[in-house]
């Protein structure tokens, strides 16, 4: 069996929250809580992986990449001016508003309450 990615775990203040932005800007399902006593609350990313949010005291901020297709792209970028959120080209400057990413034709950086950045990249 090859191996791939099935879960991977996001710290936040308010895990339930972080998943909620998150499913919303992506345009992705939010899952019933799971875990013991529903300490996670995962978002489904595609048929093999989630990712899982977890409360957390203190969270330091991650940095998640994906690759989506140009629609895909589109409906996120949409999403996120609809909803007021800063994106960006430049890690440093997630909210600079423009999505000429430099290892992509189109591209775009978010960032969430706990820090946590969002990387988006489009091939078109």
């Amino acid at each position: 069996m090859p191996v791939s990615l099935n879960h991977t775990v996001v710290p936040a203040t308010d895990h339930r929250a972080a998943a909620r932005f998150f499913a919303s800007v992506m345009g992705l399902a939010e899952l019933p809580p799971a875990g013991r006593n529903g300490h996670f609350a995962p978002v489904r990313v595609n048929g093999t992986l989630t990712l899982d949010f977890m409360a957390v005291p203190d969270p330091q901020g991650h940095h998640l990449a994906f690759d989506v297709d140009p629609e895909t792209f589109d409906g996120i970028l949409a999403r996120l001016r609809s909803a007021g959120v800063p994106y960006g080209n430049d890690p440093g400057r997630p909210d600079n508003g423009s999505i000429d990413h430099p290892l992509c034709p189109r591209g775009l950086f978010f960032v969430d309450a706990d820090r946590n950045l969002y990387e988006v990249m489009s091939p078109a």
